[in-house]
């Protein structure tokens, strides 16, 4: 792996912590040049123990509603519900389409293990959550998170906020972290395999393999709610899409109420739009070979890291697509690199933090 990022106090303080883990030694596994097989393994794979969720819905002020899932712990185990005053709060946004796969469920599980509180945001009318309005969110439109975050932070305001991200729904974390700047209330944030180009991403296409199965998923939630959603798109339309591009482009852009551009959709919704006005340590996890995000070349904003010192990126020759499995573990290598990129935050804020109290008269 390749730590690519402005030279500073924080980044030192992370290639030591990063360094000294063992995790990143034994990252290898037998077929480390199949990125495909590496991604499937991790979707198909079903997390061991299952974990027990309680849902919670939240209000948005438009009347729309979120679901936020609670992680209590493995199935058939009794475990916390939330209650309490937690020391750290990790919430977890799966993918643009809504998809919780099993390697998020087993980041999850792993955080609850090592005492965190993890919650999975789920959007409006994604994951079984009630769409109450003819309105879905759109990629990189924070505002729902933010009402979720505020929330949280409302909740349990000693707690430190956590945030981190997989694939496609990193789009959203980056442009909540943008737009929020300094008042995200987060501690700190991670995103996994993310997707930093929006339009281009769309325009470009995914392989097929990945396309079909999203675009299908997409479409099964969706139809649950074809009586409201008729009332701002065009319904057949949207069913009758053949790629991930026109789907989005006939839920955003071709409504019946206040239609817009494909180039005017996405001034709005990068993701890095507002990147320079992040204010939280930010690492991204990436692999050279990942199929989904595309060739580094075009994909990464290499110049970000260089210049901001708030973004990390961690590169890998291999790992796939949210992928980075480990040999012989029943998790991903990943994982535990965000994990401990989060206790690294906290360590060097605590020192940071003493340092300047024992300068204060």
């Amino acid at each position: 792996c390749r730590l690519l990022c402005k030279p500073s106090a924080l980044a030192q303080h992370l290639v030591w912590s990063l360094g000294k883990s063992a995790v990143l030694g034994g990252c290898c596994w037998p077929w480390p040049r199949w990125p495909q097989l590496q991604m499937l393994q991790q979707l198909v794979q079903l997390p061991q123990p299952e974990p027990a969720v309680a849902r919670e819905f939240l209000q948005l002020p438009d009347a729309g509603l979120v679901a936020l899932d609670w992680l209590v712990g493995p199935r058939g185990t009794r475990g916390s519900s939330g209650r309490g005053s937690p020391s750290s709060v990790l919430l977890l946004i799966p993918n643009a389409c809504g998809k919780v796969t099993a390697g998020l469920l087993q980041l999850g599980l792993r955080a609850l293990e090592q005492g965190f509180v993890p919650i999975i945001f789920n959007r409006r009318g994604h994951n079984g959550c009630p769409l109450t309005t003819p309105q879905l969110q759109p990629f990189g439109d924070p505002g729902d998170l933010w009402e979720a975050v505020t929330y949280l932070h409302c909740r349990y305001p000693s707690a430190s906020l956590l945030a981190i991200s997989e694939g496609s729904g990193s789009g959203l974390l980056l442009a909540y972290l943008g737009e929020s700047g300094s008042s995200s209330h987060l501690a700190a944030a991670a995103c996994i395999s993310p997707i930093f180009r929006g339009r281009n991403w769309f325009e470009a296409r995914m392989p097929r393999l990945y396309e079909w199965p999203l675009l299908l998923h997409l479409k099964r939630e969706l139809s649950r709610y074809v009586g409201s959603l008729a009332e701002a798109v065009d319904v057949d339309r949207l069913l009758g899409s053949r790629s991930l591009r026109e789907l989005e482009e006939a839920l955003f852009c071709r409504t019946k109420s206040r239609p817009t551009s494909w180039e005017a959709y996405w001034e709005r919704n990068e993701p890095l739009r507002d990147a320079d006005e992040a204010a939280v340590p930010v690492l991204c996890l990436c692999s050279t070979d990942d199929p989904v995000r595309g060739p580094p070349a075009r994909s990464l904003p290499l110049e970000l890291f260089r210049s901001s010192p708030y973004f990390f990126l961690l590169l890998a020759q291999h790992g796939g697509h949210c992928g980075f499995p480990r040999r012989g573990a029943g998790h991903c290598w990943s994982h535990e690199v965000a994990l401990e990129f989060f206790r690294a935050m906290a360590e060097f804020l605590r020192a940071e933090e003493q340092r300047k109290g024992l300068l204060q008269p």
